[in-house]
């Protein structure tokens, strides 16, 4: 439909000049105070480990034998040096029990003294008086040496065997080629048998008090 021309009656539209509003430029670049964010490293990928070489076989050299040679042999004392550290005496210590036994021997005509008595006058048991006189039997020594003994302690059993363990100490000092025929007599074992403490509330070491239940 063609537009029609204004009349005088009809106001004419109203035109406005007003351009439209202009937006300011935004400015692109940052704030001062805000900071860039810093640029990603370059991350390179760890070298993998390569597994361990396997171990190698080695045949171990065959080991060839030391020679340490001997033992060195104990130095023997000369029997001079003995008889003068114990004043013309082979000294010997035994013990037994309760009992200590002080030997002394020399060299001499077989005598026997136990606190200045003969053997038969001291003990009063064949048995002792032979298990004494073992030792000398055993080496072949017997009236061959003068034996002087200190005893004290104990009772006839117990003397007699620390006896025997002093004289054969003091045969081994006086001749140590005797020590095989006393080791294999058992003559330089000490005994270490004794009796055994009461405990209490027993009537002994093992003996207990009868038992009652009511």
């Amino acid at each position: 439909m063609p537009d029609q021309p204004p009349t005088p009656d009809t106001p004419a539209p109203e035109t406005t000049n007003d351009a439209a509003p202009t937006v300011p430029a935004q400015d692109t670049q940052p704030p001062a105070d805000q900071t860039a964010p810093p640029p990603k490293a370059d991350v390179t990928p760890e070298p993998v480990a390569s597994p361990p070489p396997a171990p190698v076989e080695v045949e171990a050299a065959p080991a060839t034998p030391v020679d340490v040679g001997t033992p060195p042999t104990p130095a023997v004392q000369p029997i001079d040096e003995l008889l003068a550290k114990g004043g013309g005496y082979f000294w010997g210590t035994g013990r037994r029990k309760a009992a200590v036994a002080r030997v002394r021997i020399r060299l001499g005509t077989g005598k026997f003294l136990i606190q200045k008595r003969e053997i038969d006058d001291y003990f009063f048991d064949v048995r002792h008086r032979m298990d004494i006189v073992a030792p000398l039997k055993t080496t072949t020594t017997l009236g061959k040496y003068d034996i002087f003994i200190n005893v004290h302690g104990g009772g006839q059993t117990g003397q007699a065997g620390a006896i025997v363990l002093g004289v054969a100490r003091a045969l081994l000092k006086a001749d140590p080629a005797l020590e095989p025929s006393l080791r294999d007599g058992n003559y330089l074992t000490r005994d270490a048998r004794k009796v055994e403490r009461k405990k209490y509330g027993q009537r002994g070491a093992r003996r207990r008090f009868q038992f009652s239940k009511r």
